[in-house]
């Protein structure tokens, strides 16, 4: 029998585009940092979130599921993104996504739960840097201004018309994450690298 086992090394929506988001980090002397994070390990998870399997699948991730709207809990290398009040996205390592999957599976038992490896689904853009505030301002109708997006904060916006899981980052420089379908990723680095002009 033919091994039909995918043989091509899987590529990125933006790999075209690293080129031009690390000139514009060069360009702008450290105001703006712009990057790919190919191939982050995402799992869309739904689970009641008062049932024991969220205690379980808590202790197997190592990090408790946020229960606050529009908040992020980091821990290791696993972050989980609160998407709603039983529904939440576990962001890993690139290539940890069927462990993800796994552990969480395992941890739920017999409990309800839904469990989805998306990680196809979307990219994930590092947007830093002492500017990314007034970039992503410029297109996105959310108050970015730290007091009401800092540190673990988490919202399903638009960030010039496309539709993004935008992540302030926990660490203070360490920006933030657009986590855009990947049909539109190529959209908007271009758009983001037009608005950089003004923000460099």
């Amino acid at each position: 029998m033919a091994d039909t086992a995918p043989t091509a090394r899987p590529r990125s929506p933006l790999a075209d585009a690293a080129p031009r988001l690390a000139a514009v980090t060069r360009s702008s002397k450290g105001a703006l940092r712009l990057a790919e994070l190919p191939f982050l390990a995402q799992v869309n998870v739904r689970l009641d979130a008062k049932s024991p399997a969220a205690d379980a699948v808590a202790l197997a991730l190592g990090l408790q599921l946020p229960l606050e709207p529009d908040t992020v809990v980091h821990a290791g290398e696993v972050t989980a993104v609160w998407l709603g009040p039983d529904e939440w996205l576990v962001v890993g390592r690139p290539g940890t996504e069927r462990d993800l999957e796994s552990r969480i599976r395992t941890a739920a038992g017999d409990e309800p739960v839904a469990v989805t490896d998306v990680s196809a689904q979307r990219t994930t853009l590092l947007v830093g840097g002492p500017r990314a505030r007034d970039l992503l301002a410029h297109g996105c109708a959310l108050d970015l201004h730290p007091r009401a997006f800092g540190p673990g904060r988490c919202a399903q916006t638009t960030l010039a018309r496309a539709q993004v899981v935008l992540v302030a980052r926990d660490e203070t420089r360490a920006g933030f994450w657009v986590l855009v379908r990947s049909s539109f990723a190529g959209y908007l680095v271009d758009w983001l690298l037009d608005a950089a002009v003004e923000h460099v």
